[in-house]
């Protein structure tokens, strides 16, 4: 190891590391919404994985890549309006609910797959459109990372300081944040709770469903069962780290990123290290952050607690 490669190795990190941490960064961002309004959703990892077959069948059937991004938003909105449905409005129990959406979402995802593709690997046609501003992307280390990416990755970036501004500086942010902490304050102030908390797990379930299929359509341009790999559960716990804040959830899901990414980095350093050892650190370096990290997040007083006029 005399001649170390250093500059590819920055590069990959980077590039990959911002890749691997959109599907996060869209998850959470979107559950941050709905925990700001007091729903506790644990189906985003159902709602993830529905995104992501969704995504990967329209985009393999039709050829285009919008399309099968599209329909994965679409497939995370309608399970967010069953969520909504059952939690806001029937009252059922949050945290079964969402367990049964991931319950859901696993199952009938690798059995349609299985199904109607043999559950064989493959692989789509086309793949997503990039940026490529030839000035920036000959800069060496960063260019290619920075500017090189699939455009979607900058709507991604582009989706936190669009969810920050909503959240604290307007009226809708105002009310969910309203809903969240004093859901009969609201209501006495003319604050409609039940539509403002469907309208909230409606952004929920359209972010966790398009990192579904970000996931599925551009970054591994196909489907395998269970591919989410536990994100959705990961957006959660980021989401608690990051206190409910799109800044915060953005460094939180590049540093997630970035540790994934040393799988694929390290191999260029020469360095021998076994991949199962390196895919655990972004999980034990989030625990670690739980842990440290967890006492400190003061949650919303109403979340997980249904909301009925009336009742207190």
């Amino acid at each position: 190891m005399t001649d170390l490669p250093v500059a590819d190795f920055l590069s990959a990190l980077l590039g990959s590391g911002l890749l691997l941490a959109v599907p996060l960064l869209l998850a959470a961002l979107g559950e941050a919404f709905a925990e700001r309004a007091g729903l506790l959703n644990l189906g985003i990892e159902g709602m993830m994985l529905g995104g992501a077959f969704a995504g990967f069948a329209v985009a393999l059937e039709t050829g285009r890549i919008a399309a099968g991004v599209a329909a994965g938003a679409a497939l995370g909105v309608a399970l967010g309006s069953g969520f909504g449905l059952l939690t806001i409005w029937l009252r059922v129990d949050q945290v079964l609910t969402g367990l049964a959406i991931t319950i859901l979402g696993s199952g009938l995802t690798g059995f349609l797959y299985r199904d109607l593709y043999g559950g064989q690997n493959r692989p789509l046609p086309t793949t997503a459109a990039r940026l490529d501003l030839p000035v920036l992307t000959d800069v060496p280390v960063v260019g290619r990372a920075l500017f090189g990416q699939p455009l979607l990755v900058y709507l991604a970036w582009a989706a936190v300081p669009i969810a920050a501004l909503v959240l604290g500086r307007t009226r809708f942010g105002l009310a969910v944040r309203a809903v969240g902490e004093a859901p009969f304050a609201a209501d006495a102030a003319g604050i409609g709770v039940a539509q403002t908390r469907f309208a909230a797990i409606l952004i929920g379930g359209a972010a966790a469903g398009l990192g579904g299929a970000f996931l599925a359509v551009v970054d591994v341009r196909t489907f395998t069962d269970n591919m989410t790999l536990g994100q959705g559960f990961l957006a959660l716990a980021l989401t608690m780290l990051g206190r409910w804040r799109p800044w915060r959830i953005l460094a939180g899901a590049l540093l997630f990123g970035m540790l994934r990414s040393l799988e694929t980095g390290l191999p260029i350093l020469g360095m021998d290290v076994r991949p199962e050892f390196v895919g655990m650190l972004p999980y034990l370096g989030l625990l670690a952050a739980l842990v440290v990290l967890a006492r400190r997040a003061a949650m919303p007083a109403a979340l997980g607690v249904p909301y009925e006029r009336g009742r207190r």
